[in-house]
């Protein structure tokens, strides 16, 4: 792991996201764009994952085809709501916290994009105050 030297020989290693410290430089266009791609790579591999548990959980409980369950599991990812009327009290009670639990990776998935995005704003807002 790399270190950033800070002030009289101190060192503090970066933070867990790689992202850049109030007394550092503004990371590059490049750097940025890296990050970017990372997060919205990551936000997919949680929206998929999601899917998929999605897709087995109606596969399972309802004991839809793979394509039903696709189809269901994609809407209420999407926050449209199940296609099929649902048959099943385990299958009512798995579309409601998939639902419930949709709707906060919505959150946490638009959060993992947008935060690169807020930090350069944040950071560079910093850097032109401290040379105030």
């Amino acid at each position: 792991m790399s270190h950033v030297k800070r002030g009289k020989g101190v060192r503090a290693a970066p933070g867990i996201l790689g992202l850049e410290r109030k007394h550092q430089p503004l990371a590059s266009r490049r750097r940025f764009a890296g990050r970017m791609a990372g997060s919205i790579a990551a936000s997919a591999a949680l929206i998929l994952l999601s899917l998929f548990g999605g897709m087995a959980g109606y596969h399972h409980f309802e004991g839809m085809s793979w394509i039903d369950s696709f189809a269901n599991a994609s809407m209420i990812l999407s926050g449209m709501g199940p296609l099929a009327p649902l048959q099943t009290w385990d299958g009512k009670a798995f579309a409601g916290l998939y639902a419930l639990y949709s709707g906060l990776m919505l959150i946490l998935a638009m959060g993992i994009v947008i935060a690169p995005i807020v930090h350069r704003v944040l950071h560079r807002f910093h850097l032109e105050s401290d040379e105030e």
